[in-house]
């Protein structure tokens, strides 16, 4: 059984959507959980879900697209907890409307937040993994990379880079005995649907492409979670988990 208790994990956009029941699975198990997130809401409901467990709880309200504030704001939290060995990027920012709707900006933020604010993360919690000899990182990437949905393309853009960037990190940072794999979540019942017009033919659609005929949970993308940053793990690296109720099957 994986032992989190010495564990120190920075999590960005933990406190709600798929982060909540990742973030008090590991609070369950001891660890100290770094959550990085803006949504007041949120963060209030998970200082109350995480009452009573076992673990640390640090939230740190920053803009993910602000590097300055970023850089900082894990460099103060690094030195009070004494370093972070595990890293979960799974914040991330989906505006959706048509390709030549986008203007640059636009597509600049999104890449800003979802993509260069896991390069951030890691190049501040990176010295501590080689220090250490051991690392957990894990990139929440997409099952619209299966070019599925239409009207994402900044989103699925940088949802793409990130998978890039996991097996250069695989394969760069393996002798330090570091791990980076994606979890690609199918289509959950979060914040995110919200998007879609019509939620009920949504859900069928849904249902009808997975093997599984349910929806999934954020206990699903948790349980993902503690099997990728487990000691336990070490020889799974630069690879995608698929938690989509086979979907979308390699």
């Amino acid at each position: 059984m994986a032992n989190y208790a010495s564990r120190k994990i920075l999590y960005t956009g933990a406190a709600g959507g798929l982060g909540l029941r990742g973030t008090l699975a590991f609070l369950e198990k001891g660890a100290t959980v770094v959550v990085l997130d803006r949504d007041e809401k949120k963060i209030s409901d998970l200082k109350e879900s995480a009452a009573g467990k076992s673990g640390k709880l640090i939230i740190k309200n920053v803009d993910l697209a602000d590097e300055a504030a970023l850089r900082d704001s894990i460099r103060e939290t690094s030195e009070e907890i004494d370093g972070i060995d595990t890293l979960i990027n799974n914040a991330a920012i989906y505006p959706s409307k048509a390709f030549e709707e986008y203007s640059i900006a636009e597509y600049q933020l999104v890449q800003k937040v979802n993509v260069e604010a896991a390069v951030i993360c890691l190049q501040e919690v990176l010295p501590n993994m080689r220090k250490e000899n051991f690392g957990r990182i894990v990139n929440i990437t997409s099952i619209t990379l299966s070019g599925g949905w239409a009207n994402l393309a900044p989103y699925v853009a940088s949802k793409g880079t990130l998978l890039g960037l996991t097996r250069a990190w695989a394969r760069e940072f393996g002798v330090y005995g570091i791990t980076s794999n994606c979890i690609a979540p199918g289509a959950f019942p979060t914040d995110a649907e919200k998007i879609h017009p019509n939620p009920e033919d949504y859900a069928k659609f849904v249902l009808d492409h997975q093997a599984v005929k349910r929806r999934g949970t954020p206990e699903d993308i948790a349980n993902g979670l503690l099997f990728l940053t487990a000691e336990e793990s070490g020889f799974f690296t630069g690879q995608t988990l698929h938690i989509d109720g086979g979907w979308w099957m390699e």
